[in-house]
């Protein structure tokens, strides 16, 4: 599948970004632009409607079914805790969950959000695999399990930060890093201990610049992941397609 096709709503999806962004923030005022808006600017809602609907575009003409591709009201079992609201799933019609999709954004605050958005991402694909473990979604192989993060490139996020050793020093990676080399080497080291099948990192400015922080982490290899999932998974959904 050429996923070139794909450029023009991803584009899109990235100005969906900005103004839905700045419309929330507008429409807020005195403490709530500061409280609700800085934790919007983090963990997304409505801003990443875009990349859903490219990822629900793709999978529908890979050959998946709408009726089973769910963006709303998307709780899982966990283990550590009762549910979990996911972004995207996609359950077969014998009730096999397929794919698990996580969106996440951060503009601003790096310093404040980085760590919350490393544990999330940490948990969060802790709770479904353990739950994955012990039969929450019985009778299937391993789903496949995305992470997607959009984030600011500016001077604070591409700046080297200080890091404070009073006892042990640091793993060596993480010397001499910005804000967005961290969420490299988090995304990289997701992938590696096998906890999201692909990660996507995706820098943003506020004039709808977009690109790859990294080969392994792009768009493409985001897509090509998902779609080749997906298209080894088609038999499940025969008897709808």
């Amino acid at each position: 599948m050429n996923i070139e096709k794909y450029r023009p709503l991803l584009a899109k999806a990235i100005k969906l970004f900005w103004e839905t962004r700045d419309s929330q923030r507008n429409a807020e005022t005195g403490r709530q632009i500061k409280e609700a808006g800085n934790r919007r600017a983090v963990t997304g809602g409505k801003q990443l409607d875009g990349l859903l609907q490219l990822l629900y575009i793709v999978a529908v003409d890979v050959g998946i079914p709408s009726d089973c591709i769910y963006i709303k009201g998307n709780r899982l079992p966990g283990f550590f805790r009762p549910t979990k609201n996911w972004d995207m799933l996609i359950i077969s019609p014998t009730r096999k969950l397929v794919a698990v999709i996580e969106l996440k954004s951060q503009v601003g605050s790096f310093g404040n959000n980085f760590n919350n958005r490393t544990e999330e991402a940490l948990g969060s694909a802790t709770d479904l695999w353990t739950a994955y473990r012990d039969k929450a979604f019985p009778n299937q192989n391993a789903p496949w399990l995305g992470y997607l993060m959009v984030i600011e490139k500016s001077q604070r996020s591409t700046s080297k930060i200080k890091i404070d050793e009073p006892f042990f020093p640091v793993f060596k990676e993480f010397k001499n890093t910005s804000y967005i080399d961290r969420y490299q080497l988090l995304c990289e080291k997701l992938m590696l201990e096998r906890l999201y099948t692909q990660c996507c990192l995706i820098w943003v400015t506020n004039d709808h610049q977009f690109g790859d922080v990294a080969r392994e982490l792009s768009v493409e290899a985001f897509l090509y992941s998902f779609i080749g999932h997906l298209s080894g998974q088609l038999h499940e959904f025969k008897n709808n397609i």
